[in-house]
């Protein structure tokens, strides 16, 4: 019997679909969320985000503030911009894409998106309070993923979660998020250092593979009826398709399906999910405005 696939466009939809209702209705109090998303250079991959990024703001009966620059632009005239949407009260999130060019650190663009507009939940502050379990933004990816086991059914109380993958916008918050008493897990990071990571993956009752590498994870090294969270999203070069390549995840799909128990597909898995969060949380931060309410 194969793994029941997880539907991350359904659940997306959904999600959005709420946002969209309590849009109209902050709209009828006088407040039009608004996420000003800016694009520096034209990186094909970015350039398709901000286009999903920007479809879902108009669905949702948002206001798009997206502001294209070109390659060539300095990392002052970067922070000058954002400068000036952290002081605009029309403004409510504020998302860099990244990555940047080389000549802009990121870190210093990071930093200067106010707290109370970073819809990323990258800022060092709501990093902070993704610690000490304050409220704050949640990053979208980890965030997503939650919302989606919530959706399936999928219980993480007692469980043991591993998560494949160190990186600061999924594996570490994802693991942070799983240690929150509300989802209660027992969490396992494993990482490029793991030495015999089968041995770890074949515990999980979760297991969330974000390693930005094929194949990193195959049948043999999942538990059966384990769910599977496939993070990752990779261009395989494929002469029989329009585009020359075609995406899949960090998981051997055809062969963990066969074991798994619940299994993100790739693409319409965890992707769709990411888009969902990051309106709702500029939604949050609207609210904000009229004290969360």
């Amino acid at each position: 019997m194969e793994a029941t696939i997880i539907d991350g466009k359904e659940i997306a939809a959904r999600v959005k679909a709420d946002v969209a209702d309590s849009v109209s209705t902050l709209k009828k109090r006088g407040v039009v969320p608004c996420l000003a998303v800016i694009l520096v250079g034209n990186n094909p991959a970015s350039v398709s985000y901000v286009s999903g990024k920007r479809k879902a703001l108009c669905e949702a009966g948002m206001e798009d503030r997206s502001i294209e620059l070109p390659e060539s632009t300095t990392e002052q005239e970067l922070l000058g911009i954002i400068e000036k949407l952290n002081n605009d009260s029309s403004v409510h999130g504020i998302l860099v894409q990244l990555p940047l060019p080389p000549h802009i650190s990121e870190k210093a663009v990071t930093d200067a998106i106010s707290p109370a507009k970073d819809v990323d939940g990258f800022h060092p502050v709501n990093v902070g309070k993704l610690v000490s379990g304050e409220k704050g933004f949640l990053p979208c990816t980890p965030n997503g993923i939650t919302v989606l086991l919530k959706k399936t059914g999928i219980e993480t109380d007692g469980k043991n979660v591993v998560v494949v993958g160190r990186s600061n916008i999924v594996g570490k918050p994802m693991a942070l998020l799983m240690l929150r008493k509300e989802f209660n897990a027992t969490v396992t990071i494993c990482h490029t250092g793991t030495k015999n990571l089968a041995d770890f993956t074949r515990r999980a009752d979760i297991l969330i593979v974000a390693s930005g590498r094929p194949n990193t994870v195959t049948a043999d090294m999942i538990k059966p009826g384990a769910a599977v969270i496939d993070v990752g999203v990779n261009r395989i070069p494929d002469s029989s398709r329009k585009s020359g390549f075609r995406l899949c995840g960090d998981v051997d799909f055809e062969g963990a399906k066969k074991v798994a128990g619940f299994i993100t597909p790739v693409p319409g898995g965890v992707g769709p999910m990411t888009i969902a969060m990051l309106i709702f949380n500029t939604l949050e931060s609207a609210r904000q405005t009229l004290g969360g309410k």
